[in-house]
């Protein structure tokens, strides 16, 4: 049973004697008033983080203090033409920048994202920069991030360094408010279009999340980043390269139970190592987001 399990660290590569069963390549759950480990999987191996990577864009974003009001008009250019990924924003719609962010948070869309970085003061030159400047900041020293959507497997990390990006996301009100929305409605082009969350855990009965973020490529799995309360405790998840939503989603419920159910006794942390990192081809073009 979960609430019985007893961590061993017995090493940097220790495997604990009785694991919270975890189908995802890497793992890291961390208490957010303590910073104490709770979960550990592989937390230090950097892998792709597809659409993770819209939590920096956003952030990168809004430090640059934009009208959020402003009106942007999405381009030809904000169109995929890496994985040729399908948006419903179509080339040509004018939408406000809030409605934009909402748009790249909540329902993961490219188009979206891509404008943001696009029409970032200074264009997409300073809005990389920016970029490497907030991931320096944030003492990610194991990311990498090249473009805004997360579509290029080039934009690498570890769950160690997206803890610290998830820490520093969660200080934006902006980013806890749009990514805990379940649903938004949204003029596009004069009609009103209802778009979802693409975490189906928020707003779902049991769960308290405080942010959240979904990321999928075929490189990268099926990714997740939570801040969720369970048993009065805080605490920050990060699931990389999960090989189904199935599979993201029994993640995410097994470690609820282990929060829930790790109110007794010290140890807490259990750690498991792999040694198998299973390498992933292209990315379909029809299955850009989750």
């Amino acid at each position: 049973m979960l609430k019985k399990i007893v961590a061993v660290v017995l090493s940097s590569f220790a495997v604990a004697a009785c694991a919270v069963p975890l189908g995802s390549q890497s793992v890291l759950v961390v208490e957010n008033d303590t910073g104490k480990v709770l979960l550990e999987k592989n937390a230090n191996v950097q892998v792709p983080i597809a659409s993770l990577t819209k939590l920096m864009t956003a952030m990168v974003v809004l430090d640059s203090k934009p009208d959020m009001d402003a009106m942007i008009s999405i381009d030809k250019t904000d169109v995929d033409t890496l994985k040729h990924s399908t948006s419903r924003v179509p080339v040509g719609a004018e939408i406000a920048r809030r409605d934009v962010l909402q748009l790249a948070l909540m329902s993961s869309d490219n188009r979206a994202a891509a404008s943001l970085a696009r029409t970032y003061p200074g264009g997409p030159t300073a809005f990389a920069a920016a970029v490497k400047a907030k991931i320096r900041a944030l003492g990610m020293t194991q990311t990498v991030i090249e473009e805004p959507t997360g579509l290029s497997p080039n934009n690498r990390s570890t769950a160690a360094d997206l803890v610290k990006m998830a820490s520093a996301a969660a200080n934006y009100p902006e980013i806890r408010r749009i990514t805990t929305d379940a649903k938004d409605v949204i003029n596009i082009k004069g009609r009103k279009v209802e778009y979802h969350n693409t975490n189906r855990l928020v707003g779902a009965k049991g769960w308290d999340i405080g942010m959240s973020k979904t990321g999928y490529t075929e490189e990268a799995g099926r990714c997740l980043i939570m801040r969720i309360k369970s048993a009065g405790k805080n605490a920050t998840l990060v699931l990389l390269n999960a090989k189904a939503s199935s599979a993201r989603l029994m993640d995410a419920l097994n470690i609820r139970r282990f929060i829930a159910g790790s109110e007794e006794d010290e140890p807490k942390v259990m750690r498991v190592s792999s040694t198998h990192h299973k390498k992933h081809g292209h990315t379909s073009s029809h299955r850009r987001r989750a």
